[in-house]
Order: structure tokens, then sequence, then C-alpha cells
């Protein structure tokens, strides 16, 4: 049976077994190849989509769990907090290898679409299941930072 649910703001039904992990069928059925693979086992977080707006671990997440949620990736990340963080990355340079990246900015925009103005405490800890084995963690806190501090500054829309 074919499992309908919406991927960054598309509808699509896809016919796989509802127990393929999501970040299988998001990169060989889809081919949103920016979600990777890391661990598969929902440990380093590299693997980060938002599920219904929440960071989710798609190594571990079966397919049947997203029948008729919303899931975005990083191919569609385009929230306020979203191109926030993407802008403070880019703009300090977290990545090394870059390939962890995705998975921590998935990780850092559902952080700051829940929390304007987070401590340095709520950053480690929305960022803790994410892993980077270049170590760019404070440049990393730095960046949530600044979009915190871009966002807030942001004209209000409405």
């Amino acid at each position: 049976m074919a499992t309908k649910f919406t991927i960054n703001g598309e509808a699509h039904e896809l016919d796989v077994p509802p127990d393929m992990p999501l970040l299988w069928a998001l990169r060989d059925h889809l081919q949103l190849t920016g979600t990777k693979f890391g661990c598969g086992m929902a440990l380093c977080g590299a693997c980060t989509v938002h599920i219904d707006g929440q960071a989710t671990r798609s190594c571990i997440t079966p397919v049947a769990a997203i029948e008729g949620k919303e899931v975005t990736t990083i191919e569609g990340l385009a929230t306020p907090a979203g191109k926030a963080v993407q802008a403070a990355w880019i703009g300090l340079d977290v990545p090394q290898c870059g390939y962890c990246q995705s998975g921590q900015i998935m990780s850092a925009a559902a952080l700051l679409a829940g929390n304007a103005k987070p401590s340095d405490a709520d950053i480690d800890q929305a960022m803790s299941g994410n892993i980077c084995r270049c170590a760019t963690y404070a440049r990393i806190r730095s960046a949530i930072h600044q979009a915190a501090d871009q966002l807030a500054a942001a004209p209000s829309q409405g």
C-alpha cells in the first residue's frame, strides 16, 4: 500500500515497503540526496529532517510513520529560521568537510522555530544529537546565535 505525505510542500505517494527507513525513500526513490546517511542508528544526526516541524532522524523513521505528514528536507528548508540559519552558516564559514551540515542545519532551524533566543545550554541540548567529526561546534553555536539575532531584527510579517 502506498504512503501519502507532503514533502517540501508537494504531495507525494510512495509505494515502498512500510518499514523502509525514510532516509532511503528520500535518497533512493525521491532523489533528495541532501539528507545524509551517517550511522543508521539515530546517533549522529546526519539524517535529520523535519516531520511536522520537529527535527527527526530519518534513518530510523519508517515510511509508514509519515502517512499524512509534512516532511521537510534540507532541499525544501525555506522557513525564516531555516533561511537565517543557512545565511549564518555561510557568513561564519561553519562547515569544514560539510558532511554533517544538512543535519546540523535542520536541527538548528527546528530549535530556532521553537526558541527565538536560545541560550548556550539550549543550543547544546538541541544540537547534542548531531555529531561533527570536524569539531566545528563553536562555530555552529555562534551561527545559531547569529541566526537568532537576525530573526529578532527582521521586520514582523503580518
